[in-house]
C-alpha cells in the first residue's frame, strides 16, 4: 500500500506538475506516457481526472513502459483508501490478465480510454512505439523506482517520444536526473515538495536546437471517411474511426451488412499457441484480447457471443505447455482430466485448454459495429473506381456516377476490393463449407473444439441450440454451392476431433435434418493480414483469412494509431508483420 500520500501526489506531483487537466481541455486526443507503472495509481488518477472534466479530450492514450504483471487483486486493494478509485481499479483488474511480455492494450470508456502497457524493460517499451507524448510521467506514485535512477540512456529514449512543449513530471528531484533532462533539451524548474522526504520535477521539452530523428507526423484532422465493404474488416474499420471523431459512410454492394465470408453464421475465437511463442502466437493473442474487449462492450452474452472456454485436440502434437512461462497460462495451459473428460477423450490424451477464447456470431459484431454513432450504412452501393479528387477521394459507381467524396478511403472489401487498389496485391480465394444442425438432446462438450478442423456446440439459433463443424480449406475456389463431398469431410474431421461426438451426430449427417453454410474467405501468401497505406488518405485492411474474429479489431485500432501518431496496441515489429508493404518485398 503507498499510504495516504499515494494519490495526493499522483494528482499534485504529477497530473498538476504536467498542467493537467487544463492542458488537454478540447483536444482531440491526449497522450501520456510513464516510465513506472507500479500499481496503476498515476493512471487510475488521470482516468478520474478525464471522467470529471466536460473539456475532456475524445481519447485518452496512458501508455506504461516497464510494466511488471503484479497480482491483479493487488490493483483493487491499492485504492482501498479512495473509494472513488474502487471502481475503476475492479474494471482494470479485470482486464489485468496474460500479461506475457511485450506490449498489451486495455479498454475503458467504450474504447476512449487506452491504456497500452509493455512488459518488459523500459529502454525495449520505448523502443516498440513510435508515437510522441503530451506528457510524461517518470517514476509512478506507488513504485519504489520513482524514476531518479534514469540514466542519460534511457532519457535519450523518451526524448524521442517527445514533442516541443511536451510536459514532463518527475517524483524525485535527483541531482543526476536535473542535470541529464536539460542535457536532453529539458527546462527544467523544481516543484514543490509533494510528501515531506520528496521534491518532484517539472520541465518542459524546450530544446535549443532541432532535435533529430522522427518528429510527430502532421495531425490528422477528422472528416469524411468512406470504408468499401461491410464485413469484420470494414465494419471494425469504421468503428474505430468513428471513436475518433471521423463521419464514416460504410458502402456494400449487398443488401446487407456481412454478406460475404463475414456470414458464417457463428466462428471460433481462440489464440494460437506454440512452445516457441511464434510470431502468429503473439499475434493472436493481442487480436483476441481486442475482439474480446469489443464482444463484452457490445454483444449480448450468451446469444450473441460466449466465452466458453476452447479445448485445442490435436491427436499426434503433444508439446506440453505446463512449463511454459507463467504469463501464458491465463491464455493456453494444458487441458485437464476434466476437460478431457467432458470432451469424452481418452484419459491419457493430450489437449491445451484456451481460457480466452469461445465463440462469436460475426454478423452480430458487425451491425454493432454499423450501429455505433458516427457511422451511415449505405447498402446495394457497388463501387467501380475510387479517383484523386484534390485533397481527397472520389468514389464512382459503375456509370462513372459519383457515389461519395472523402478525405480518408479504407478499401476492406476482401478480393472485390483488390481492383480498387492502384497496386496488386497476392490475393487468394479460399472456400470453405460448415455443417450444421439443430441439438437434438445429444450429449455434446459445453465447450468449443478446435484441431484440424473445430466444433461449437450449444450456439442458439432461432430460438434452438445448434452445433456447428467444419471447415472445409479449398483455395483458389469460390463455388458457393453446398457439395455432399465437404459434409462427410466435415464428418470425418470431426471423428478425429472428437470421436465419441461423432458417432453420436452420425444419424444427423446422414439426415435431412443436416444444414450447411458456404462461404469465401480472402487470405495472403502469409496467411497474414495486409493493411497499411497505399496512398495518402487510401488505405486498406484484407486477407483476414480464417482468422476476422481475430484479427478485424486489431488491424481497426492498428490502422487508427498510425493516422493519428497514436501508441500502437501491439509491439511495432508484429505490426510491422501486417504491413501491407510486405507484399511487394
Amino acid at each position: 500500500m503507498s499510504g495516504p500520500g499515494g494519490l495526493e501526489q499522483a494528482r499534485h506531483l504529477f497530473l498538476h506538475g504536467c498542467g493537467l487537466p487544463q492542458a488537454w481541455a478540447g483536444q482531440p486526443h491526449w497522450r501520456i506516457l510513464e516510465t513506472s507503472f507500479g500499481l496503476g495509481l498515476n493512471f487510475l488518477a488521470a482516468w478520474r481526472a478525464w471522467k470529471d472534466d466536460p473539456a475532456r479530450p475524445r481519447i485518452l492514450h496512458f501508455v506504461s513502459a516497464g510494466v511488471q504483471a503484479v497480482p491483479a487483486a493487488d490493483l483493487v486493494r491499492e485504492t482501498a483508501l479512495y473509494p472513488d478509485l474502487v471502481g475503476m481499479a475492479q474494471e482494470l483488474a479485470a482486464q489485468w490478465f496474460g500479461l506475457t511480455p511485450g506490449t498489451h492494450r486495455l479498454v475503458f470508456e467504450q474504447g476512449r480510454v487506452l491504456l497500452t502497457l509493455f512488459v518488459g524493460d523500459v529502454r525495449d517499451g520505448l523502443r516498440q512505439q513510435p508515437f510522441h507524448a503530451d506528457s510524461v510521467f517518470l517514476g509512478g506514485a506507488d513504485s519504489k523506482d520513482s524514476g531518479a535512477a534514469l540514466d542519460l540512456h534511457a532519457l535519450k529514449g523518451i526524448v524521442r517520444h517527445c514533442r516541443r512543449g511536451t510536459a514532463l513530471a518527475a517524483s524525485r528531484a535527483d541531482g543526476d536526473l536535473l542535470r541529464n533532462l536539460a542535457q536532453c533539451g529539458f527546462s527544467v524548474k523544481q516543484a514543490e515538495r509533494t510528501l515531506p522526504e520528496r521534491l518532484g520535477i517539472e520541465a518542459v521539452f524546450a530544446p535549443a536546437w532541432e532535435p533529430k530523428g522522427q518528429r510527430p507526423r502532421n495531425v490528422v484532422e477528422p472528416g469524411h471517411c468512406v470504408v468499401i465493404g461491410a464485413g469484420l474488416a470494414g465494419a471494425s474499420a469504421a468503428a474505430s474511426l468513428a471513436r475518433r471523431g471521423w463521419q464514416v459512410t460504410v458502402l456494400d454492394g449487398a443488401a446487407e451488412p456481412a454478406a460475404g465470408a463475414s456470414g458464417l453464421p457463428v466462428g471460433m475465437i481462440a489464440p494460437h499457441f506454440s512452445p516457441d511463442d511464434s510470431l502468429l502466437s503473439r499475434l493472436t493473442r493481442c487480436g483476441v484480447r481486442a475482439t474480446l474487449q469489443q464482444a463484452r462492450a457490445l454483444l449480448r452474452d450468451g446469444e450473441d457471443w460466449c466465452l466458453t472456454g476452447v479445448l485445442e485436440h490435436r491427436p499426434g502434437a503433444d508439446a506440453p505447455a505446463a512449463d511454459a512461462q507463467e504469463a501464458w497460462q491465463p491464455w493456453t495451459r494444458d487441458a485437464d482430466g476434466v476437460q478431457v473428460s467432458a470432451a469424452k477423450l481418452a484419459p491419457s490424451t493430450h489437449a491445451y485448454w484456451h481460457e480466452q477464447a469461445g465463440w462469436i456470431k460475426p454478423a452480430a459484431l458487425v451491425r454493432a459495429w454499423l450501429a455505433q454513432p458516427g457511422i451511415r450504412w449505405r447498402a446495394s452501393t457497388a463501387v467501380e473506381q475510387v479517383v484523386r479528387s484534390g485533397e481527397g477521394w472520389q468514389v464512382l459507381g459503375a456509370q462513372g456516377e459519383s457515389i461519395a467524396s472523402a478525405d480518408l478511403v479504407v478499401i476492406a472489401a476482401a478480393h472485390a476490393g483488390a481492383r480498387l487498389l492502384p497496386i496488386p496485391l497476392p490475393l487468394q480465394p479460399i472456400r470453405g463449407q460448415v455443417s450444421w444442425a439443430h441439438e437434438a438432446g445429444e450429449s455434446l462438450p459445453l465447450f468449443a473444439v478446435n484441431g484440424n478442423g473445430h466444433f461449437i456446440p450449444h450456439v442458439p439459433i432461432a430460438g434452438r441450440a445448434a452445433w456447428f463443424c467444419g471447415s472445409t480449406f479449398d483455395r483458389d475456389d469460390q463455388d458457393l454451392a453446398v457439395r455432399e463431398a465437404d459434409h462427410q469431410a466435415n464428418s470425418q474431421r470431426l471423428h478425429d476431433l472428437l470421436p465419441a461426438a461423432a458417432q453420436e451426430l452420425a444419424p444427423t449427417f446422414a439426415s435431412t435434418e443436416l444444414r450447411a453454410w458456404t462461404g469465401v474467405r480472402c487470405a495472403s501468401a502469409d496467411r497474414r493480414p495486409l493493411l497499411g497505406e497505399v496512398q495518402p488518405g487510401l488505405w486498406v485492411s484484407t486477407a483476414m483469412g480464417s482468422r476476422g474474429l481475430t484479427f478485424s479489431v486489431l488491424c481497426a485500432e492498428l490502422l487508427a494509431a498510425q493516422l493519428h501518431d497514436e501508441p500502437l496496441p501491439l509491439d511495432r515489429k508484429l505490426g510491422q508483420a501486417l504491413d501491407v508493404k510486405r507484399a511487394h518485398q
